[in-house]
């Protein structure tokens, strides 16, 4: 089904709404593991660039909110910008120099940054406990209906089946089956399946298929060839919808890094990945749909959040901890003449991967087209 594409105001509303209370729970993280260690902090941003509001709290941390919503951060006295590059040590004031956040001891300063994506994560298994605890939790990974001439039916899959995993991966729900055999056309795969309280393996073959994704645009993924038997969301007590939602945001992480391998393989188009334009888009749709998918989404994108800001790439917060890592092995800084050429090249890289990703998801909403006749 393709849905219609919320309005202009609407996707902007909702894009600041979505990524405003991830910024501030990554930083968050950050912020109050610093505290924990004594690391005093300059400000705490939610945006980047010119201050729109904010105040300044009796530890001299100024909180602010700055007009472009793509990010935010928090500067700790001696970093020298937003990205924690330190500063010169002769401007520290000699009062703070000792807990200035460069002159931590160097597991102290990997935990600060580590805190960061963490909360991300954190963030995204509150939010699936109290869904699981108060809407409910599919419970059911048992085929009710096999489509004929599908890969499925090929492979001798019935309806009855409970599948258990599928390539190696556990699949709890349909949920977890769509996501492993979407990045897997064409391939061959191990599907462990129950039949009559009796254990198998058939040996899938994934069709190929493409479908137009909510804006219209057609996205090829594996197809099996099976529907769930109709079953309701089902609550749980809270003391077990924590563990699943633990266990069920650590099968979306890893459904992520298949992504990724599945990227680099060329299975999937790099033209896939979404930027801002991209995640407003999905923003506005779910707003257009009710709070609850808003919600949901929130979630889903603050593991994504935490899991690219884990990726070693300088500015990120993955970058630091890598050269956090190798000071510890040679027990010496990263001389300031390699992070400073690193940082360039992870600013460009980021630049260009923003670059990219906003042409194409232009593109996904017909906007070249657009300009193309209005030229013609």
């Amino acid at each position: 089904m393709i849905l219609q594409q919320p309005p202009l105001w609407l996707a902007l509303v909702a894009f600041v709404c979505v990524l405003g209370p991830l910024v501030f729970f990554h930083e968050l993280g950050h912020y109050l593991v610093a505290r924990l260690f004594g690391v005093p902090a300059e400000s705490f941003s939610i945006g980047f660039g010119r201050e729109l509001f904010g105040w300044t709290d009796r530890q001299g941390t100024r909180w602010k909110v700055a007009w472009l919503p793509l990010g935010g951060y928090v500067k700790f006295v001696g970093d020298m910008n937003a990205a924690s590059e330190p500063g010169a040590a002769e401007d520290i004031p000699e009062e703070l120099r000792a807990r200035a956040f460069q002159f931590r001891p160097v597991w102290q300063r990997f935990l600060i940054v580590l805190a960061g994506p963490v909360a991300n994560f954190i963030l995204a298994i509150l939010i699936f406990s109290a869904f699981f605890t108060f809407v409910g939790i599919p419970r059911t990974n048992v085929v009710g209906k096999v489509l004929p001439g599908s890969a499925a039916s090929a492979a001798g899959i019935q309806p009855g089946d409970r599948i258990l995993s599928v390539a190696g991966r556990s699949t709890p729900t349909f949920d977890d089956i769509s996501n492993v055999v979407s990045v897997r056309a064409n391939e061959h795969v191990d599907v462990d399946l129950v039949r009559d309280g009796q254990p198998r393996t058939l040996r899938v073959t994934v069709r190929s298929d493409s479908s137009p994704d909510p804006f219209g645009q057609k996205i090829p993924h594996g197809l099996l060839g099976v529907y769930p038997t109709a079953q309701a969301l089902q609550p749980v007590p809270v003391y077990k919808a924590v563990p699943l939602a633990v266990d069920y945001t650590a099968r979306l992480t890893r459904s992520m890094v298949d992504n990724i391998g599945m990227i680099f393989r060329g299975r999937i188009s790099p033209t896939e990945l979404k930027g801002p334009v991209g995640i407003a888009q999905f923003a506005g749709q779910a707003a257009s749909l009710g709070v609850l998918p808003v919600v949901v989404l929130i979630a889903l994108i603050s593991i994504n959040l935490g899991f690219i800001n884990l990726l070693p790439v300088p500015m990120l917060d993955g970058g630091h901890l890598f050269f956090y890592i190798v000071e510890a092995i040679r027990r010496r800084p990263v001389s300031e003449q390699i992070m400073e050429w690193a940082f360039r090249g992870g600013l460009a890289l980021i630049l260009a991967l923003l670059a990219f990703t906003t042409f194409n998801n232009l593109a996904s909403v017909g906007l070249w087209d657009r300009l193309e006749r209005l030229i013609d």
